[in-house]
């Protein structure tokens, strides 16, 4: 469960949706905390950072991470569905051979279609993009391996008050793109790697 405070002088309808969040699943792979909010964007908004933990990647350096916003606005702005609009950013470090494909951007954002199919969230109007990043060293940065990186921003506008299935599926997404599999709320795997 995450805890924030939840403000009493906010619309019902905003204060309902950010109890829904409250009680989102969280997987054991990833740490979320609440981090300051965009003020101009909307009138009233939560935003979340979310990484995978560290211990877990089997590597050193950068691992999935990621932000989620919670908008809401009295009046839908235009190319909304409804009051709220959430917008994400998920990345992952990739391999090489992995970020030259084309088609990685394809599959990444039916991730997140998939997963929010999953999660039964309710939404319309979604939109987004996704960017493949090849990276290559040169002079005193020459020594550094070259790396690429994935990264989707996408944004939809949540049809009900539960705001939880969005949340889980952008949790979801940024397993997914760290290598972690995607699997149906309740379900876990067994870890043979000795791995916690």
């Amino acid at each position: 469960m995450i805890e924030f405070d939840v403000p009493s002088d906010a619309p019902a309808e905003f204060r309902v949706a950010l109890e829904s969040l409250k009680h989102a699943a969280i997987r054991s792979e990833i740490d979320v905390e609440t981090i300051p909010a965009p003020t101009a964007i909307a009138s009233h908004a939560i935003t979340f950072k979310a990484n995978i933990k560290e211990n877990l990647t089997g590597v050193e350096g950068d691992a999935g991470t990621g932000r989620f916003v919670m908008l809401w606005e009295p009046e839908p702005q235009e190319a909304w569905a409804s009051r709220f609009r959430v917008v994400i950013f998920a990345k992952s470090p990739l391999e090489t051979n992995i970020g030259a494909d084309e088609e990685i951007s394809d599959v990444v954002w039916a991730w997140l279609n998939e997963a929010l199919e999953n999660r039964h969230a309710e939404f319309g109007a979604i939109a987004g993009t996704a960017t493949r990043i090849m990276s290559t060293g040169y002079g005193s940065l020459s020594a550094q391996h070259d790396h690429a990186e994935l990264e989707l921003r996408a944004s939809w506008s949540p049809l009900t008050t539960d705001i939880a299935g969005s949340f889980e599926a952008w949790l979801d997404l940024i397993c997914i793109m760290s290598g972690f599999p995607n699997l149906p709320a309740g379900i876990s795997t067994i870890d043979f790697s000795g791995r916690r």
